[in-house]
């Protein structure tokens, strides 16, 4: 079954390949058509190579994906890494919990008078909380 899914995939990159390609070339034969045109521009010549270097690409990169593919293939498969033990994280250099930390202290002093003044109740003068915000 897995051969058979194989080869229709293949016929069907195939098959896309061969359409990409088409129209790919088919566009560029256009665009040399409009450049000779009475109206054609450098533009319309620009798009004339553009256009085979698209179906130069999509055949690159179906090249390329089949060779990944072959290689995956022959490759053994690979075994799991044994499961190591995860170390905690390390923690930067100069941080210690013991030591207390004033600015830190202050920040926290800052936050809970702020969660106070918004949990103040509504009855308060409209001007309270900006007053002790120090705005």
């Amino acid at each position: 079954m897995g051969d058979v899914r194989r080869v229709l995939r293949q016929l069907l990159v195939a098959a896309l390949l061969a359409a990409a390609i088409v129209v790919c070339l088919r566009l560029g034969w256009w665009q040399l058509q409009r450049y000779h045109s009475p109206g054609g521009s450098l533009q319309n010549l620009g798009y004339t190579l553009q256009w085979p270097t698209f179906a130069l690409f999509a055949i690159f990169m179906v090249w390329r994906l089949r060779k990944l593919e072959r290689e995956r293939r022959e490759r053994p498969p690979a075994e799991p890494p044994p499961p190591q033990a995860r170390a905690p994280a390390a923690r930067p250099a100069g941080t210690h919990d013991d030591e207390p930390d004033d600015e830190l202290a202050a920040y926290n002093r800052y936050l809970a008078q702020l969660n106070a003044l918004s949990n103040a109740p509504s009855n308060a003068p409209p001007n309270a909380k900006e007053q002790h915000s120090g705005h």
